[in-house]
């Protein structure tokens, strides 16, 4: 399963975003750095308005939703790469996901101290970059000593890679992130081995007060300025209202949310964000029992979308069956779709869509 960091200065909301995510009080929420020390590890499922046709179309009231694991991760300070605050650990956390979900603070609250002491986003920002590329920095620097090495004794190998770790190492001076270098298959697999922090898509989460909420406030514009130089998505949200409505049924929630002027909750746009920095599309599998949506990288074959399902069924992979959500659901039924020849039998080399709802044929001797 892919997981997503949530990262930021200490008392930003990570914690309060972490439990409105799952939907109840995980984390340890204060008004002091750190009371995150050991990270909070939950699973969260991804809304999806396709699940309750699909219910009715196979006569089922149980529907499972995809899925995506989120860690809430220590505050950082400056000096996180030197391992000053909890840094070592945070930045060993980080390493371990997917992509990063950075909270960033834009609502005032005296009872909650800011650990820079003043109300300033993009210099938050900048913050917690600068401790990425610091710490990537250091490691592409640790892999290009490694290289000159081999390279003296003739390894063409590492000639060629210390091209790589040049331009990884010009960009992270120049305060490139390396999610927007441009890189070819090569330098992307060595990227992959060094785990840089910087390298993973990110999204940031603007925490502001309720009554800021669907406004575009100067503090939520520099934000979006900023991220936009740095290639990252932003979703505008109150963490501390989300952990509220979190208490309460989807239809309560629609109601108080409507009376804001806002049309859906932070934490919904956050979830897709996050599906969609992934690379993440979805397919589904139904039957009487249950409608199941599960969640593969975009490009994923038949026979390896089959193995989320059991290793069996990737194992001893024949064909798919597959049909669109959108035929499935103008036909009426999986029968009607059969009568006029919607659905389709696919072999190994298939390329599992967006929306596919596929039944697999495996045999297992």
């Amino acid at each position: 399963m892919l997981r997503v960091g949530i990262i930021g200065l200490p008392n930003v909301g990570k914690s309060t975003l972490f439990n409105a995510l799952l939907r109840g009080r995980v984390a340890e929420v204060a008004s002091y750095p750190f009371s995150t020390v050991e990270r909070n590890v939950g699973i969260i499922a991804v809304p999806d308005e396709r699940l309750a046709p699909l219910a009715r179309v196979y006569r089922t009231s149980v529907t499972v939703p995809s899925a995506i694991e989120v860690v809430d991760i220590a505050g950082l300070v400056r000096g996180a790469h030197r391992g000053e605050g909890l840094g070592n650990q945070f930045l060993a956390h980080i390493r371990e996901m997917d992509a990063l979900i950075e909270v960033v603070r834009c609502f005032e609250a005296g009872s909650i101290a800011h650990v820079e002491g003043t109300l300033d986003p993009v210099r938050d920002m900048e913050t917690v970059e600068m401790e990425l590329a610091l710490a990537d920095l250091a490691t592409v620097e640790r892999r290009r000593e490694r290289a000159l090495r081999q390279a003296k004794i003739g390894d063409k190998t590492a000639a060629l890679e210390l091209s790589a770790l040049e331009k990884l190492e010009a960009a992270l001076n120049a305060g490139i992130p390396v999610r927007r270098l441009s890189l070819s298959e090569d330098e992307r697999a060595l990227v992959r081995q060094l785990f840089l922090l910087t390298a993973k898509p990110k999204i940031y989460a603007v925490n502001v007060s309720e009554g800021d909420l669907g406004r575009e406030t100067p503090c939520v514009t520099r934000v979006r300025e900023r991220a936009r130089t740095w290639e990252a998505e932003v979703v505008v949200l109150c963490a501390q209202l989300e952990a509220e409505l979190a208490d309460l049924s989807e239809e309560e929630a629609a109601e108080y949310l409507a009376s804001l002027g806002v049309t859906s909750t932070g934490v919904r746009e956050l979830i897709r964000a996050a599906y969609r920095q992934l690379g993440l599309i979805t397919f589904f599998t139904g039957n009487e029992k249950e409608v199941h949506a599960w969640a593969v990288r975009e490009g994923t074959k038949a026979p390896q979308a089959a193995g989320l399902i059991h290793s069996d069924f990737e194992r001893g992979f024949i064909a798919a069956e597959v049909i669109s959500f959108t035929d499935l659901i103008a036909a009426g039924s999986v029968a009607k779709a059969r009568e006029h020849g919607l659905i389709r039998l696919e072999g190994r080399e298939y390329v599992v869509r967006e929306g596919d709802v596929i039944y697999f044929r495996f045999h297992v001797s």
